[in-house]
This record gives C-alpha cells, structure tokens and sequence, in this order.
C-alpha cells in the first residue's frame, strides 16, 4: 500500500478502530505498569514537607471527608497519607463530616494501622461522623471532647491515650483535611483556621483546587494535593523506591492511564491533520473538494 493510500486511509477508517485503540491505551498500563515519569509540583511538595517534619510520637487530626463518587481521587492521597504518618510514627486521630465517609475510611485506617503494628487508642483512633456542617467544624476547634464524648467503639474521647492534651483543634501541630467538598476544607479554613492560627493541610478533587489555592497562597494551607495528579505526586514523594510488597499506588496507575488516553488522542489529532495536509494536493488536482 503506498503512502498515499495509507493516509486516504487513516482518515476514513472506521471509527470501531479508534475506540478500540483507545480502549488498549487505557487497558494496558492497568495490566502491565508503564512507568512515565512527571514532575511535583510546588504545592504537593510542601504538603509532603509537612507531614515530613513531624517529629516521632507527635499527634495529628485527620479530618477525611469523601465520598464513593470522589473515592477515585482520594482514596490514594488517603492512603499514601496514612502510610506516611504511621511510618514517621506519628499519632493520628480521625474524625468525618460526611456521612457516607466511616465506611470508607475506616477499614483504611484499620488496616494500615495494623500492617505497621499500631494500637487503637494509644497510636491512633476514630472519633466518628459528625453532623451539622460549619457547626461541627466550630464546635472541634473549641472543645473535641464535647463534640465526641465518645467515640464509636464507645471509649470515653477525653480517656483515650492518643486524646491526652488534645482537647481543641489548636491543640495538634498539624491539621490535615482530606475533602471532596462540603463541608471540608473552605470551611475549615473559614471557620477556624484563622480564629486559632491552625497549621493545616489539604488534599481535595481537582474541581476545587484552584479554589482552594488562594489559601495556600496566604498561608492558611501549607500544603495542597489536587486531584488525582495531586495524589500520585504524594505516591512518587511517599514511594521515592517504589511501594513495598502489597501496597499498589493507586493514583500512581490511574494517572498513567490517563496519561496514555490523552498521548493516543493527541497522536491522532496530529496524524490526521498530517495526512489532510499530504492529501490535500493530490485530491485537488483530481477534482476534489478542498
């Protein structure tokens, strides 16, 4: 086949072809890992130095405020996050704003925790959902034990190990929003970010990044993931070496994949635009269109 009619036909061919095309790029870096390298941004990195610089034995509130819909996009941060905290052996205390959120976060917690050996209570603990929106964020920045009196194993919050000294947000060196929306992070920082001058971070969906950048850039945020290029940077900074056996980096592959997706269609954009631009002559002189 000459080259001319190899170009006739990429632009004619049927469209089964394409999306069968596009359905390998996708399928393929999900069977076999196909690494390609990308760049940390600002943003993820001083998040990353946050968690980082917590000295050993020193405890954290993690607020996790996620849904199934946005699981996708931070589920991974979530769990690169917690691999993070429990392997500089710090503390983390857990709370949710989401109703929806316990029955994901929690057998997380559970499970990571146990791999590195923690003990709930004293290395960690779940408060449990609470309702009530900016009210809820209020009532944690004055006064943790009221807002949690118990938590869901029914343990007195102001007798646990971990809750020792910890009885307002201001309280922990470091507050770390995991949020896919509202509630989560804007009103954390509005509502007692600023009244108490807490140290937070966020990791939130790629919709609500640039909203959210803002505060990064005044310093009410100190770090900020978006996304799921947010969550595979905190992958590739968590994992300089790789994962250990049995962690998958999750957004790490799901990044690849779109990746893959975005180089086939732009591939086939410029090799169409190539083989009009070779045709065009060839099909004038024989009298056709332009």
């Amino acid at each position: 086949m000459s080259l001319f009619k190899l170009l006739e036909w990429f632009q004619q061919m049927d469209r089964r072809i394409i999306f069968l095309g596009m359905a390998i790029a996708i399928v393929a870096p999900m069977l076999v890992p196909i690494p390609l390298n990308f760049e940390v941004d600002e943003r993820v990195q001083a998040l990353y130095d946050e968690v980082d610089a917590l000295p050993a034995g020193s405890t954290v509130l993690v607020s996790a405020d996620f849904d199934p819909a946005s699981r996708p996009e931070l589920e991974p941060f979530f769990r690169a996050n917690l691999e993070h905290l429990f392997r500089k052996d710090v503390k983390v205390v857990m709370v949710t704003l989401w109703e929806f959120a316990p029955p994901l976060v929690v057998p997380i917690l559970d499970e990571i925790a146990e791999r590195y050996g923690k003990e709930y209570g004293t290395d960690y603990a779940y408060l449990g959902y609470k309702p009530g929106k900016e009210l809820a964020i209020k009532a944690i920045g004055e006064n943790i034990y009221k807002t949690f009196p118990k938590d869901t194993k029914g343990n007195p919050v102001d007798q646990l190990s971990v809750m020792q000294g910890f009885k307002q947000a201001k309280d922990f060196p470091l507050l770390i929003s995991v949020s896919a929306g509202f509630p989560g992070t804007k009103e954390y920082v509005l509502q007692i970010q600023g009244q108490y001058n807490l140290n937070m971070i966020s990791a939130c969906t790629a919709v609500s990044a640039p909203d959210y950048i803002p505060f990064y850039k005044a310093g009410q945020l100190t770090g900020l993931s978006g996304g799921m290029p947010g969550s595979a940077q905190y992958e590739k900074l968590v994992y300089p070496d790789g994962p250990p056996d049995g962690v998958r980096l999750l957004a790490t592959q799901s990044i690849n994949v779109l990746n893959l997706g975005h180089l086939y269609i732009i591939a086939l954009i410029i090799l169409g635009n190539v083989a009009w631009v070779l045709t065009r002559p060839r099909n004038v002189a024989a009298g056709g269109k332009v």
